[in-house]
């Protein structure tokens, strides 16, 4: 059987983490001088798709890891509505992989002109988001052929934690940066086939997580619809408790992204909850009355969930596959999208 362009890409991942590490780090030391000058009191990000959820995990990660918070500002509120902001010592974040989507790039560009500094995290820094931005931080990740984003996505939110790391001086994230593409290696062998068996003939899933695991369960339910026509729903593992958790009888399928960190306890008990209504839970802990994935050992709280997602790639590649789909080629998409 031909290899996919997916499968290829998500085996690229660990030497794309360490590239783009290698590649910037002159840049992020910069860019973490250049911050702390600048000390913003907000950030803000402007995304759509898988960039979109790579920058609620920036979100996530900032906020934990520095008090500052962020918002994800409406792309269009600049390139449809034409309304300007007021962005005093702000940070805007662009994270796009084409670097070339016009509402991005107008809202990137509108918020400079109202006084925020901007980032632009894009595979393609010739573009116009990277040629427009204070700062710029490349992916490197060459070309990826496959319409479902990977490689790209793990490098975004590398870049966007790195970032972090140097601008509040945090030694042990930064190390923990260091021992990521090894980390990302152990991620690859990861065996998920038993939510496979589970999900071949599914119409529909909930998938959990927490903090920077949200992000990550929204990045898992966009890929479970684009490459397998699954209609997969990203709550927090709270959330999920307000209302869907209603929908969960018997044999429903909920994928739970547990990892050691502060909410780990509480993500518990909601997966052994969802068990005991009869759902079919899987997760990545040991939980009573729920199948367990396997997971890499624990790096640091704030890699953690992206771990999951490195192993959750090369699952659903194959689930594709079974389900008779090409992932490469979802239906009614295409590698880029340019919206207003």
């Amino acid at each position: 059987m031909t290899q996919t362009h997916m499968a290829r890409e998500v085996a690229e991942i660990p030497a794309r983490v360490s590239d783009l590490l290698e590649t910037n780090a002159q840049a992020l030391a910069e860019l973490g001088t250049a911050l702390r000058a600048h000390d913003p009191q907000l950030l803000t990000t402007v995304a759509r798709g898988s960039s979109d959820h790579a920058a609620t995990y920036l979100k996530y990660a900032c906020e934990i890891l520095t008090g500052v918070p962020v918002a994800s500002v409406g792309p269009s509120v600049a390139s449809v509505y034409g309304v300007p902001l007021r962005l005093p010592r702000t940070l805007c974040v662009g994270i796009s992989q084409s670097g070339r989507s016009p509402d991005i790039v107008t809202m990137t560009r509108a918020s400079a002109e109202a006084g925020a500094k901007t980032l632009a995290i894009t595979n393609h820094p010739e573009a116009p988001l990277g040629e427009s931005a204070d700062f710029c931080l490349p992916l490197g990740c060459g070309t990826e052929q496959s319409v479902a984003a990977t490689k790209t996505f793990v490098t975004s939110v590398v870049a966007s934690l790195a970032m972090l790391a140097h601008w509040s001086q945090d030694a042990v994230l930064q190390a923990a940066l260091a021992r990521l593409p090894e980390a990302c290696e152990d991620a690859l062998k990861q065996d998920w086939s038993p939510l496979s068996d589970r999900l071949v003939r599914a119409p529909a899933l909930y998938v959990l997580g927490r903090g920077a695991g949200y992000a990550i369960a929204s990045e898992i339910a966009l890929k479970f619809k684009e490459t397998s026509a699954l209609h997969a729903e990203a709550y927090s593992a709270a959330e999920v408790l307000h209302g869907p958790s209603a929908l969960v009888e018997r044999g429903f399928p909920v994928l739970g992204l547990i990892c050691d960190d502060a909410a780990r306890e509480g993500f518990r008990d909601t997966a052994a909850r969802l068990a005991g209504q009869g759902a079919d839970v899987f997760v990545t802990d040991s939980v009573n009355g729920t199948t367990q994935l396997p997971r890499v050992a624990p790096l640091h709280p704030l890699l953690d969930p992206l771990l999951h997602v490195v192993s959750f790639y090369v699952f659903i590649e194959a689930l594709a596959r079974r389900r008779g789909l090409q992932p490469d080629t979802p239906r009614h998409l295409r590698k880029v999208t340019e919206t207003v």
